[in-house]
């Protein structure tokens, strides 16, 4: 196919569609490329967001993915504050939330996700006092940082990464902070109960006031403020600032009543192709059968969002390496470094190497012979190794990683493996 003159228009200005954007045209694709951002801004890393930002570390342009000549050098048009309204694939065309229309030859959506809303007696469905904060943006985080100050009496509603990440940076700016983890422990739905332990330890030596199992019944609204939050158990929590860490929701609704998503996101293969053969998607929006789990993934990160825009770049510019990449993620708290490959769920035992006492060590999920995932706690050696014999499908002997005086890396070189995937 001919592509000097076709139109790639890339809906989504985050991780996944600065990458595909740049990747495309090193790629080879020669025709026009727009990238489209509902933010006013250029494309930005949002995890320091909750950390550096928070912190006063790192300033606006530092969080920058790439500068503006980057995006100039490779012909790449940016649409600030653009918001796709509809997707006609009929006629390769999009209609934005301004009324005007955009046709594309080949288009890809990198739409994201937004934070699952805070939903309690006391504060009406939208309703958003002037002191109650989500976190995916960099105008969310200006809002959070404006209002922390040494003392000020901070509620967090959610012990994810998010919830733990913007608790340890409040902490540090000397806020006074409450944490309410709905399930019996923090990163519940991502880390085995080891690893929650050791977060919660870690969290509470802090100084967080950290309860789990602890559901919010309502809050007290005045003035266009929280002034207090009530929970289930009767406890009265006066409060300066409320930050709401619930999860994300897939921001799928254009492409679902185009034809190209149900409510759990854009189904794409290894190379980010959708159903439709002119329509590419990546990043949290995103469904991909994994080879290493057997099934379909929805993958909030940073890491997946950068491999499936790379695919999807390659594929565009002619030149396709499939993405088969193993998951992986990472947090920073306090001066801890957590870094996790593969998926823990469905592990029979989680195997410790090292005493999480040091504030080093390392959680092995198997299930049988098989290695499903690790946490990594500043061990990064440990997190590669892992990473490695995970993208191998390895198999190992569980007794033998918790014998730190058998070298990991001697251990998983011999470990027995099938074919990688």
């Amino acid at each position: 196919m001919e592509t000097s003159h076709k139109h790639l228009v890339i809906v989504g200005a985050g991780h996944a569609g600065s990458e595909l954007a740049v990747s495309a045209r090193q790629n080879g694709w020669p025709g026009r490329i727009t990238l489209l951002g509902e933010e006013s801004v250029l494309p930005y890393q949002r995890p320091p967001l909750s950390k550096a930002w928070l912190a006063g570390q790192v300033d606006a342009d530092g969080l920058l993915l790439r500068p503006r000549s980057a995006y100039d050098t490779a012909r790449i048009e940016l649409m600030t504050g653009a918001r796709l309204q509809a997707i006609d694939r009929a006629n390769r065309r999009l209609v934005l939330a301004d009324g005007s229309a955009l046709a594309y030859d080949k288009l890809a959506l990198c739409t994201g996700g937004r934070p699952r809303l805070l939903s309690c007696a006391g504060l009406a469905p939208g309703q958003r006092p002037r002191n109650l904060h989500y976190l995916r943006h960099m105008a969310d985080a200006e809002g959070i940082r404006a209002q922390l100050r040494p003392g000020a009496r901070v509620l967090i509603i959610g012990g994810g990464y998010v919830g733990l990440e913007v608790a340890a940076s409040a902490r540090g700016l000397g806020a006074e902070v409450t944490l309410l983890e709905l399930q019996p422990r923090v990163l519940a739905r991502v880390a085995g109960p080891e690893v929650s332990a050791f977060y919660e330890r870690v969290h509470r030596a802090a100084g967080v006031d950290l309860r789990t199992g602890t559901e919010l019944a309502s809050v007290e609204v005045e003035d266009d403020r929280v002034r207090a939050a009530v929970c289930r158990d009767g406890a009265r929590l006066p409060v300066d600032l409320v930050v709401a860490g619930l999860g994300m929701l897939p921001n799928v609704e254009a492409a679902r009543a185009a034809g190209l998503a149900d409510e759990g996101g854009i189904a794409v293969d290894e190379l980010s192709r959708t159903r439709d053969p002119d329509v590419l998607a990546a990043g949290d929006c995103t469904l991909q059968f994994s080879r290493l789990y057997g099934r379909e993934l929805r993958i909030e990160s940073v890491p997946n969002a950068l491999e499936q825009a790379r695919a999807a770049g390659s594929w565009l510019g002619g030149k396709p390496r499939p993405n088969r990449a193993v998951p992986w993620f990472w947090s920073d708290q306090y001066a801890l470094k957590l870094q996790m490959a593969g998926l823990s769920q469905g592990h029979e035992r989680c195997v410790l190497r090292g005493d999480p006492a040091t504030q080093s060590f390392s959680a092995f999920y198997v299930a049988g012979e098989r290695l499903l995932a690790v946490d990594a706690v500043n061990r990064p050696a440990d997190f590669m190794l892992a990473k490695r014999a995970l993208a191998q499908a390895c198999t190992v002997d569980a007794a033998r990683l918790a014998d730190e005086s058998v070298p990991l890396k001697d251990l998983l070189q011999t470990a027995s493996a099938v074919p990688a995937i």
